[in-house]
């Protein structure tokens, strides 16, 4: 973002922390924090927490891995996701979010 006073940068973890936050306000879903694919993640740099942030020109685009409530609709609870976290890193950073991608990845019963 540049203003008449100068850049303003936020840190990818900065966004990625906000999704976080968006996602535990949602009852019957969690963000995917193990397993060998989130591992791998972490050792190649990425947060390894199952939201992956990219910013680029100002515009955001965020993945989330996350496992499912048995019982819950799932197209349903993934627009909710899309939705929230999208509005809540929009308001709080001031960036454009181009697109929310959710990946279910588990069912927990």
């Amino acid at each position: 973002m540049d203003t008449m006073r100068g850049e303003i940068r936020v840190a990818d973890q900065v966004v990625a922390v906000i999704a976080g936050a968006a996602v535990a306000d949602i009852t019957g879903v969690s963000v995917r924090t193990g397993g060998f694919y989130q591992d791998l993640a972490k050792k190649l740099g990425a947060s390894g927490k199952g939201i992956f942030v990219a910013i680029a020109d100002g515009a955001v685009s965020i993945e989330l891995r996350v496992s499912i409530k048995y019982g819950i609709r799932i197209h349903e609870l993934c627009q909710e996701l899309q939705e929230k976290v999208k509005d809540q890193v929009e308001t709080l950073t001031g960036l454009d979010v181009e697109a929310v991608h959710v990946h279910v990845d588990g069912i927990d019963m």
